[in-house]
């Protein structure tokens, strides 16, 4: 039988919890930045509202929320076509609580097509985790001081002072604006290393017909 899987029964999912936990847990010896229960639950909160500002049924708000706080599960494999995993591995999660088969699909479709390498808008579910999970960017992601110098990835988040999503309805954009330390990181550093993010954000705004924007201490530079 079919039940209606809510975000708080993921939430509260031990076993969720426990592939985020592990996952963050290899990508921390991978030298990778934070991807555990702060960003999945950034991401959440992100692509939930997003839809919710959008005007889309709650159901659908509620499908984002789940799908951004599951997207990243599969690095408990390997960081290697995760998205892919981890769609399989919230197939199983979710058949198995009894969601609905049309809320299972698209809850993986989403995860699935996060990705960088793969990704892509294919629902509207799917365009909202991209934009929540390419948008998170910040300083409490870095893992340690000392790698900022050496690791790109690092220094571009740990110079981040705010960060804020914003959607302009009138103008029919939407904007990710942040304030950086440029004396952490040069702007140009944030073109090297999320180009290929915001080009991402770009389509997935387009599929809300939507532009994507990029403002850096207050001057547009997308």
């Amino acid at each position: 039988m079919s039940n209606k899987i809510t975000f708080a029964d993921i939430k509260n999912s031990e076993e969720v919890k426990t592939y985020i936990k592990q996952a963050d847990a290899s990508l921390k010896v991978l030298g990778f930045t934070e991807h555990s229960f702060a960003h999945c639950s950034k991401c959440a909160i992100v692509a939930g509202d997003l839809l919710r500002d959008l005007g889309y049924s709650e159901n659908e708000v509620e499908l984002a929320r789940i799908a951004a706080y599951m997207h990243d599960i599969g690095n408990v494999i390997n960081r290697a076509d995760h998205a892919q995993s981890g769609a399989v591995m919230a197939f199983r999660i979710l058949d198995k609580m009894g969601m609905p088969y049309e809320d299972i699909a698209a809850v993986i479709t989403a995860i699935g097509n996060h990705d960088e390498a793969t990704a892509f808008p294919v629902n509207a579910v799917a365009a909202a985790l991209i934009i929540a999970d390419k948008t998170d960017v910040r300083r409490s992601r870095v893992r340690n001081r000392e790698t900022i110098d050496s690791d790109i990835h690092d220094r571009v988040n740990y110079a981040v002072e705010e960060t804020d999503l914003k959607i302009d309805k009138e103008k029919k954009s939407i904007t990710l604006h942040l304030t950086i330390d440029t004396t952490i990181s040069a702007v140009m550093d944030y073109f090297e290393i999320f180009m290929s993010r915001m080009k991402l954000c770009r389509k997935a705004a387009k599929f809300f017909g939507l532009e994507f924007k990029l403002n850096i201490n207050g001057s547009a530079l997308l």
